[in-house]
């Protein structure tokens, strides 16, 4: 639960930030950590690293497309009472699907199997226009309206973004403990030793997963709601490489370090172009990438940790020589 007490102070945010730190920085920083939340939760608790994330966020936005209202005349109009969760266990079942293909690969082959589904995705929906639309996707989305406030107003929104972010952080922290959350942790600290003792690795892997794509995909519903539009550019490289990114400057040895990291590249994309130029945002990325790599291998959250616990040292040591020089 600790995880989810330093989201609790965005709660006051609306209180002085306007519509445009509200939606298109934390919002969007929100939405960005939960996706990214998925991937760190692989890699902390199963040890995985998995490029399929932002096509996990993907699915589940295409399909609240699907039977969404929307301006391009294709899908099957649902309320979105049912739309809603039929997105979500759709993102499940994919989860599910690339852990199935992915349980037996560790390492560099469970990155190369992730990226190839990510990649043959992408494809996908760029040549199939009877559930994808092709190329253009899907635009006009609009998001459910409660009574006469909808939830797009931009209060409502983050309010919204912040809610699902600390109710899946403390999902995590649940699921972690659970008999399943610790048996994925058996499998990532000795996949041998957990076969030995009869106890098959398909379930758990593939639990962990589908997990994650329950995770991915509440983002990917909530990044339609905000881009209102989907299409092939939402689960192509660029998306795919970014979630990574934010992944690794934030920690992926903390499920925390997601949101910490999307806030730092959510500024950075935004603000980088008052330095540099747009075209070079890239490099800035990268080299950004570089240094917090080499000096703060487990990234911000790592950092933030370290800091902690130097100065708790420090004060710890100074209150020890003090009490040592009174003794004397």
């Amino acid at each position: 639960m600790r995880a989810t007490v330093f989201l609790l102070p965005l709660a006051l945010l609306p209180i002085f930030a306007n519509e445009f730190w509200l939606v298109h920085i934390f919002s969007r920083a929100l939405i960005l950590g939960i996706i990214a939340l998925s991937l760190t939760f692989l890699a902390t608790y199963l040890g995985v690293v998995s490029f399929a994330q932002a096509t996990m966020a993907g699915i589940a936005g295409y399909v609240l497309a699907y039977f969404g209202p929307n301006t391009v005349d294709v899908g099957h109009e649902l309320p979105f009472a049912a739309a809603i969760p039929i997105a979500l266990l759709m993102s499940v079942l994919s989860g599910a699907v690339v852990g199935l293909i992915a349980r037996r690969s560790q390492g560099i082959y469970a990155i190369m199997i992730t990226l190839a589904i990510a990649v043959a995705f992408f494809y996908f929906t760029r040549q199939n226009y009877s559930f994808f639309n092709g190329w253009t996707g899907f635009s006009g989305l609009r998001s459910p309206q409660i009574g006469d406030t909808a939830l797009r107003t931009p209060v409502v929104f983050y309010l919204l973004c912040l809610g699902v972010a600390a109710l899946l952080l403390a999902m995590v922290s649940g699921f972690v403990r659970s008999p399943m959350g610790l048996t994925i942790q058996a499998v990532r600290d000795a996949r041998r030793r957990v076969q030995a003792i009869g106890i098959p690795l398909t379930t758990p892997i593939v639990s962990a997963y589908a997990f994650a794509g329950f995770i991915a995909g509440s983002g990917g519903i909530l990044n339609v709601w905000y881009q209102e539009r989907i299409s092939s550019f939402s689960v192509g490289l660029g998306p795919i490489v970014d979630i990574l990114t934010i992944s690794v400057i934030g920690g992926l040895r903390h499920p925390s370090g997601a949101f910490i990291g999307a806030v730092a590249f959510v500024l950075l994309d935004t603000f980088a172009i008052d330095f540099v130029d747009r075209e070079r945002f890239n490099t800035l990325i990268g080299v950004t990438l570089l240094i917090i790599v080499l000096l703060a291998p487990r990234g911000l959250r790592g950092l933030w940790d370290d800091t902690v616990a130097r100065f708790g040292n420090a004060r710890d040591g100074g209150e020890n020589t003090g009490k040592s020089q009174q003794s004397t």
